[in-house]
This record gives C-alpha cells, structure tokens and sequence, in this order.
C-alpha cells in the first residue's frame, strides 16, 4: 500500500478520490465540454447548476493522510445552526404531503444546510483535505474524497456512499440511494417504495442519454451497511448513444433523482419554495472524469461538507442533511432521519470521539 505523502500547503489545488492525489493545476473550466478532450479532472457540479472542472498535471497513488494533526481545527459542537429548525422541516413536510395529495408531485426531498464559524481564519488550521483524513478514520465511505481549489472559491470534503455516475467508455450507471435506518430492522414498506419510485425515475433520466433498450436494473432496494446506518441502494445501467457525451449526460440526469424527486420538475419547484438556503455542493456532484480512458467516477454530493471564505476573517463550515418525503411519511420520523444522517459526520468535523 502507498505510503501517504507529506501534506501539502492548504493554499496548494489539489484532489484526492479512491486514493490517488492530483496536484499542478493545469486549468479550470465551466464547460462540460472539456471532460471530452484529454486529461484527468475534478468536478464539482454544485445543486444550482454552477460546474467547475479543473484538470491537473499529475495524479498518482497516494491515500489519505493518516490524521488531521494541527491542520484542522472543527467548530465547536454547539455551534452548528440549521437552514431549517425542528418547526420549519415538520411543517415543510407537511407542505410536501399537501401537495402530494393535490396530484403534483409523487416524492419530494427535503433538505437543510447545518452552519457553523470555523475557529481559525488561516487555511492552514482549516484545511478541507485534513477534514477528509477525520472523515476516512470516522466515517469510511466509497466516494470519499476532497476537491481544493482555493482561488475558486471550492474546498470540498466529501464522505458521500452514493454513486450519480459511473463511466467506463460508452457504458454509464448510477446507484440511487432511497431508504435510510439504523438497521435493517427501521426499513419500511415506504423506504421501498420509495427507492422503486426514484429507480424508474432514473432510468427515465439515463434513457433520454442512452441507447433505447439499453437501460437495466442489475440491483433493486440491496440493503448496504454504512456506520451508524443501512441505506436501500439500487443500480441502473445503460449505453450511451452515438454522438452523446458529458454534456448531454448531465442535461439528461442532473440534479441526481434521488435528491430531488419525481416527476423531478414538479420537485424542483416545490423544493425552491420551501428550502431556505441553496444546497450549493450538497446534492451535486462531485468525483472525477479521466477523459483519456473515457472512465469517470461522480458521487452524489451527500455526507458531504464545504467552506465558506466569503468572510475570510471568519470563515464557515457547511453540511446539508435531508429526507426523501412520501405521502406516507412521518414528519417526525423525517425530522429524526436527517439527524440520524448528520449525527455522526458533525461530531467528527466538530473534533468528537465516535464509535
């Protein structure tokens, strides 16, 4: 196994996905026409539609630095406020069901943006790529990783379990995650439902980039253990038509169906009038595209937490949480999923033991 390098200086661009390291930015595009041409490129495809692809020079194997050591100093634990209180998510829930029932939309998730002051203005003591390392020791997850481009505005650190896309040549899937418990034992009938529902809206999303006969469902509703959770997690497939690349691909299939709804345009709306804050990297993409081997590897921006320098005298953490919300949804039982889905990955970035 590769031994971990020396970290670099938080001021530096750098990636880090399945452990390997990018580092000598090379560029910086919004085009998603760019991922078509040649290199390797981090992506970061925020909620609101804003992409950035940066390509660097060298990657090479390199895992997570085996602790944060003094680079990262976390909020302190009472810090963290919400986007949405207790009050205003029940009640947003209840929203949702009211439209339910009028015809408009099937399924709807329902999000909110946790914020809290970093202690320390220097980057150097607020290093994204040093929340990553917590992250790995705490909460291990399949598409972690951290995308830092400072004068960009981008210092992302993801411990996301969910796959929006998978390429290998002309061949694309995605892993929609819908269904959420401690155990196995908290599933319902509704998580399976539920996560049904958002499959067939994928397929119809990945249909409209892909061949037609192509799509399959390899996997339905399989139970995945995460720490301190299960999800129901599904896998759709297709082929890519001829002449189809990135940019069509993301027309097609973005934002993730599993993060917004179905029909998707009616829960985009319903969304933007009940969320109070943007969910910006939350529920975007962010991953890798190797455009020389055609081969990419884009998670859901879930588990996933940013900073924010606007202020750089007093910069800020940020993590989204959210629940799929169904007519047969609790509001309660939905409160209590997304801080079951927060608990564990604030108390790591906030410097808590956890077990």
């Amino acid at each position: 196994m590769p031994t971990p390098s020396l970290p670099l200086p938080s001021d530096q661009p750098m990636a880090r996905f399945g452990g390997r390291l990018a580092t000598g930015l090379l560029e910086v595009s919004h085009d998603p026409g760019v991922l078509e041409t040649e290199g390797w490129w981090a992506v970061a495809h925020d909620f609101e539609g804003r992409l950035t692809c940066a390509r660097f020079a060298e990657v090479r194997p390199d895992p997570a630095p085996a602790q944060a050591g003094d680079r990262w100093h976390g909020p302190h634990p009472d810090s963290w406020h919400t986007s949405l209180d207790r009050a205003g998510y029940v009640a947003g829930v209840r929203r949702i069901r009211e439209h339910i029932a009028a015809g408009e939309v099937y399924q709807a998730n329902l999000c909110r943006v946790l914020t809290a002051p970093l202690p320390h203005p220097d980057p150097a003591r607020s290093d994204i790529d040093a929340l990553t390392a917590q992250l790995a020791l705490g909460n291990p997850a399949p598409y972690a990783g951290t995308i830092r481009l400072p004068e960009h505005g981008i210092e992302i650190a993801t411990a996301s379990p969910e796959l929006y896309l998978h390429r290998d040549g002309r061949t694309v899937s995605s892993g929609p995650i819908k269904g959420t418990g401690r155990t196995e034992h908290d599933l319902l009938e509704k998580d399976h439902a539920e996560n049904v529902m958002i499959v067939d809206l994928v397929r119809n999303d990945l249909g409209r980039a892909c061949a037609t006969g192509s799509i399959t469902v390899p996997d339905l509703c399989v139970v995945e253990k995460h720490p301190g959770l299960v999800h129901l997690v599904s896998t759709v497939e297709g082929r890519l038509r001829d002449g189809v690349g990135w940019r069509e691909l993301f027309a097609a299939s973005f934002p993730p169906g599993s993060v917004t709804g179905a029909p998707k345009s009616s829960a985009l709306r319903i969304i933007e009038a009940l969320e109070t804050a943007p969910r910006e990297p939350y529920c975007g993409a962010i991953g890798w595209v190797d455009a020389d081997r055609q081969r990419a590897e884009l998670a859901v921006g879930i588990r996933t937490f940013w900073i924010d320098r606007a202020d750089p005298a007093a910069p800020l953490l940020r993590f989204g949480t959210g629940a799929g919300i169904t007519w047969d949804s609790d509001p309660e039982r939905e409160w209590a999923e997304t801080e079951l889905k927060a608990a564990r990955l604030v108390a790591i970035a906030s410097g808590q033991q956890v077990e």
